[in-house]
């Protein structure tokens, strides 16, 4: 599943290391979003639903979590 996929870093990542990375093309075939630790390509994935991935980025953009 993972080597098919195309992962991508936030535009805002600096590139210090301590990034994820997520792949969109699982969103509307299958609803999910699979999410990676950029230090670990061939490491662990976490799948969320979309929707549930969508609240976590926009509490972030809104600085409610720290």
């Amino acid at each position: 599943m993972t080597e098919s996929l195309r992962w991508f870093k936030s535009s805002y990542s600096d590139n210090g290391g301590a990034c994820v990375e997520v792949a969109a093309d699982l969103i509307a075939s299958q609803g999910v979003v699979p999410v990676r630790d950029s230090k670990d390509p061939e490491g662990p994935v976490l799948t969320f639903r979309a929707d549930a991935f969508t609240a976590f980025v926009a509490s972030m953009k809104a600085g409610e979590l720290r």
